[in-house]
C-alpha cells in the first residue's frame, strides 16, 4: 500500500525546461539496476537519501551548505522535482541527484545494502484518519528496509509537525533493535541547525503545531 498519493500539479514554464534540460544530467531513471553512487556522483562522498522531499528546499539549502556531502532526492511529484532541478541550476550544485519514483520501490530496487550515509524524512503525510493510518510511511517493514540500506553509523532523521505521528514515529523506531536513539531524553532532538526550516513548516508552526525531530543512528 502506498504512503502518497499522486496530486495534480501544474508544471510552469520554467518546470518544465528544467525537465527537459536538467534531468537528463541529474535525474535518474525509475527502471534499471542497483546504483553505483560513486559513478553517479563521480566521487566517493557520503550519500544522504532525501525522501520525499516536496520542493526541494531543505534539500538545496542542506547541499549548498554541505558540499562534500551528495544527496540523493527522490520525491513523486513532478512540480516538485522541477523546482529542485532549478535550484540546481541556480546555485551550481553538482552533488545532487534525483529520482521521481517510489522511494519504498526505490530502495528496494536501486540502493545497495549498506551503501547510505545517511536518510531523511521531513514532514511525510500523516494520514490523521484512523483507518488511514496503515498508508503511514513510518512502519516497521519500512525501518527495517532503511536499516538495510544505511551503512553503520548511518543517521536517520524525521521531523514532523503532527503530535500523534511524532508518538508512532517514536514507538517504531524504540521497536527497531538495528538503530539507537540520539536523544539525550529518549524522545526527540532539537532541530539541528542545518535542517531547514521550510515555508510548509512555518505554516504548521502558525497554526499551532509543535515541531518534533526525531534522530536515530544504525548500530554498528
Amino acid at each position: 500500500m502506498r504512503s502518497f498519493v499522486l496530486r495534480g500539479g501544474r508544471l510552469t514554464e520554467g518546470q518544465k525546461r528544467a525537465l527537459a534540460e536538467l534531468w537528463p544530467r541529474f535525474g535518474i531513471e525509475e527502471a534499471g539496476g542497483v546504483l553505483d553512487f560513486r559513478q553517479l556522483f563521480g566521487n566517493s562522498g557520503a550519500v544522504v537519501l532525501d525522501i520525499g522531499f516536496g520542493n526541494g528546499e531543505s534539500t538545496w539549502q542542506v547541499a549548498c551548505d554541505r558540499p562534500d556531502e551528495n544527496y540523493l532526492g527522490v520525491e513523486v511529484h513532478r512540480p516538485g522535482v522541477g523546482h529542485l532541478l532549478l535550484k540546481i541550476e541556480e546555485h551550481r550544485l553538482g552533488n545532487i541527484r534525483i529520482a521521481c519514483a517510489d522511494a519504498v520501490e526505490f530502495l528496494r530496487l536501486r540502493v545497495a545494502d549498506g551503501s547510505l550515509g545517511g536518510a531523511r524524512l521531513y514532514f511525510p503525510d500523516p494520514w490523521p484518519k484512523k483507518r488511514h493510518h496503515k498508508r503511514r510511511i513510518v512502519q516497521p517493514g519500512f525501518v527495517s528496509l532503511l536499516g538495510d540500506k544505511l551503512a553503520p553509523g548511518g543517521v536517520l532523521h524525521m521531523a514532523t509537525d503532527w503530535s500523534p505521528y511524532a508518538e508512532h514515529m517514536l514507538t517504531v523506531m524504540t521497536s527497531c533493535n538495528s538503530f539507537e536513539n540520539l536523544s539525550l531524553s529518549g524522545d526527540y532532538c532539537p532541530r539541528p541547525p542545518w535542517r531547514a526550516v521550510t515555508r510548509y513548516e512555518n505554516r504548521g508552526r502558525k497554526l499551532g503545531h509543535e515541531v518534533y525531530d526525531l534522530i536515530f543512528r544504525k548500530r554498528g
